[in-house]
């Protein structure tokens, strides 16, 4: 069975940095296009940021400039490094493979992250 385990997140200033960490177990992330996704109070799950096995990444318009994803496959865990967070980007932030809804693996609890103003 696959775990998803975040962590990183904390109560950051606007305009800080932090960084997020997620350590995939239970299966090899190796070839596995990996994503980022964010839960802001109210709303849906969304997508941010995705990496793919050969390190191509997109990243939603939201947060374009402010983030960078990266992976360590030797590690299995993937990272969210974001400068310049903004109030509107607190949320809990998740990670898991990119694909269809039903191909996702079983979420992890997330890390919240709070930017205060």
């Amino acid at each position: 069975q696959v775990q998803l385990v975040e962590s990183g997140g904390a109560l950051v200033q606007a305009g800080g940095s932090l960084r997020l960490s997620c350590v995939v177990s239970g299966r090899i992330i190796r070839f596995a296009p990996m994503g980022w996704y964010r839960q802001i109070p109210g709303e849906q799950r969304e997508w941010v940021v995705d990496i793919t096995s050969d390190l191509s990444t997109t990243y939603a318009d939201a947060v374009k400039g402010r983030v960078t994803i990266s992976r360590d496959n030797a590690k299995n865990t993937v990272y969210l490094e974001m400068n310049s967070w903004k109030p509107e980007d607190t949320a809990v932030y998740y990670c898991n493979r990119i694909g269809p809804m039903r191909s996702l693996w079983h979420w992890g609890k997330g890390t919240q992250v709070t930017v205060s103003s």
